[in-house]
This record gives structure tokens, sequence and C-alpha cells, in this order.
């Protein structure tokens, strides 16, 4: 019933989420960059929202919560509004649902649900009356959790995130499973500290659908969860499983996923204080170019160099006058740094002009 906030459609190498298509790994990679101070104000919701869940779970009286719990999930919507893979959600739609459920009415009928299904004594053709109720202790537990979730997915995948990120020599399906393999080896327990690897909390199904923005139906796995640190685990796997993975972006410090065996090291997000408000990959891209233009064995450089060797060379030999020689110098340096931020003189003069005779001519011309 509403399982849409926590249900993922995997097909080939794409995900979708609440009606929108990403490469699969999105979700999770997103989820490794919400600041601790994000995480921070979720759980001062989470603990709001936690005080109804232990009501509901008591089968007591929750009137007295209302309207701080419905506050509370409110203002843990805003926070996931802005925060990606969240905000990936129909915030609309929830924000409705929220403010339809959240009310002591459903919170009695949740209670009465709940007795009568362990009592064997719910109907089915009652089940639709109750629909409201068990929503709201959906989004309850949900939210009442959110914050310690998300923080229990960080601390287990940040540290894998680092060695897959580390993985250079092949980020591709099989490198990232050899990788997985002695990272996660095969032997474990289900009660031993591997809740990573649990199976209790996800089921699932195969279903022909029409994916968004399509017209022909596909068959699809669709994982339905119980929790995002499961749901976000889930999409990191299955995008490993196609040579997808999270890579620390050099520039601002965030994980970006990556979907090729390309060595990319900066996303696509603005660079942090650029006032010129570029990308980080254009900052990267600059900073290369710098590298290599830094670089000892740079053509122009070379250039350079070898008319530096010549004309020493010849003051050493007494065929050239030393002073003549250091306007050539002078000019030859002023030349090559000119070729090196300047591409249309690099590819034209550049060379004509540092030759010994050209050189040697215009040095005369200023003496």
């Amino acid at each position: 019933m509403n399982q849409e906030l926590m249900t993922l459609d995997f097909w080939q190498d794409t995900v979708i989420y609440e009606g929108k298509t990403f490469p699969v790994g999105t979700l999770a990679c997103d989820a490794l960059n919400v600041p601790a101070d994000t995480i921070a104000k979720m759980n001062d919701q989470c603990q709001k929202i936690n005080l109804l869940l232990g009501v509901l779970n008591d089968g007591q009286d929750a009137s007295a919560l209302f309207p701080m719990v419905r506050e509370a999930a409110l203002t843990m919507l805003n926070i996931l509004g802005k925060t990606p893979p969240f905000s990936y959600m129909d915030i609309p739609k929830h924000r409705e649902r929220i403010e339809k459920v959240f009310t002591a009415d459903s919170a009695r009928k949740y209670v009465e649900f709940a007795t009568k299904a362990a009592s064997n004594t719910l109907q089915v053709e009652e089940i639709p009356e109750y629909a409201d109720a068990v929503i709201l202790q959906r989004y309850t537990a949900v939210f009442g959790h959110l914050a310690y979730s998300l923080g229990e997915y960080q601390k287990a995948m940040l540290d894998f995130a680092e060695k897959s990120d580390g993985n250079e020599a092949d980020r591709t399906a099989e490198g990232f499973a050899k990788m997985f393999g002695s990272y996660f080896p095969p032997e474990f327990s289900f009660t031993e500290g591997n809740a990573w690897m649990s199976v209790a909390n996800n089921s699932v199904q195969y279903v022909a659908t029409v994916r968004p923005g399509e017209d022909t139906a596909k068959l699809v796995k669709r994982m339905h969860y119980v929790s995002f640190v499961g749901m976000f685990r889930s999409d990191l796997f299955e995008g490993l499983c196609v040579g997808h993975a999270p890579k620390k972006c050099r520039i601002c410090g965030k994980w970006f996923l990556t979907t090729n065996a390309r060595h990319t090291k900066y996303c696509g997000g603005l660079a942090p204080g650029d006032k010129l408000h570029r990308t980080c990959r254009q900052i990267g891209n600059l900073k290369g170019r710098e590298q290599r233009e830094l670089a000892d064995d740079h053509p122009l450089k070379q250039i350079y160099e070898k008319r530096l060797n010549t004309i020493n060379r010849y003051v050493k030999r007494g065929t050239l006058d030393a002073s003549l020689a250091e306007i050539m110098k002078k000019l030859a340096k002023d030349k090559m740094l000119r070729a090196i931020s300047d591409v249309a003189y690099a590819r034209g003069g550049y060379e004509k002009e540092m030759e010994q005779v050209a050189l040697k001519k215009e040095a005369q011309a200023k003496m």
C-alpha cells in the first residue's frame, strides 16, 4: 500500500525511482554526500516522530501528540526536498498525504487495525477503511528511523566507497567484482554484524511496466524496502554489477557516479568559491592543462630548452657575444611563455621565431 516511497525498478543499467530514471547507483552515490549537519537536523524531527511510533506500537492513544508530530513530518519533508537523493521524491504528493493522514483519528484507526490484525479478526473487505491509518504508520516508521538509517549507511559504505575510488586500475564491472569479493567475503553470518548483506529488509518481484518517457513495456526487477539504508545499499551494489561506482571529486570533495572505465577525477557540479561559476570539471581541465604545461617534457618547453643549449654552446665556443646571448635568452623565454598562454601563437609563429638565426636577428635589432 503506497510502496513507492521506497521502491526501485531495476532495468539493465538504469533504476527508476518515483517516476524518474537514473543511471543505477545514482541514489546510493548521492546518499554518501548528505552532510552531518543535515542528518542532525533530520534527527531533531526523528525524535519527535519516534514518540508517535512508540505510542502506535504500544496501542495507546496518540491524540496529544498532534499537531506536533504532523509539523515534524512536514519539516522533515522540507529538509528532504533540498537534499539529494531524497529530493527525487515526489515532494508535493508526499506533502499532501502527510497533511491528510497525520491526524489523531488516523492514529486511533491504526491501533484498531493492528489489534484486529494481531487477533486474526481483520476482514479483507475492511482493509480499505484503514488505508490512511496504514499510510500514517508507514511514514512514521520510515521518517522516525531516517537519520539513524542514513548514518548507518554512510558508516558502512563510505569506507567501501573510498576503496572503490582508489580502484583506478580497473573501474569495470569485473574490476569492482574482484574488489567487492576481497572487501565483503562470501562467508558471513546474519547475526554477526553483517547488516550490509541483510536479506530481511526487502522483497523482490518482476513486473512488466512502461518506463518513463517510453511507449513499450519492459520487464523490470522491482524491489520494495523497509528502510532507506537497504534501498541505497541495493542501488550501490546493482550499480557495481554494471560498472557504475562512486568517485570522489578532487575539487569539491563530493561523491559522483562514474558509468564507464574512464579515470574521471572531477564532477560536473559548480566548483565551490569560483567567482566565474565554473564546474569542477572545467576547473579540473584547466588544472590538467597547467600541469601539462609545467611538465619538463612539454613540446613548447623542449623548443625553448633546445634553443638555450644552442646559445650557450655558441657562447662557449666564442662565436656569439655574451651580451647578445643574454638578450636572445630573454627573448626566447618570453616567446615560450607567450606560446604556453596563446594557443594560436604556439601553433603559428612560435617555432619559426625560436630558430637561432631569427632570434639572433631580433636580438641585434634590440641592441
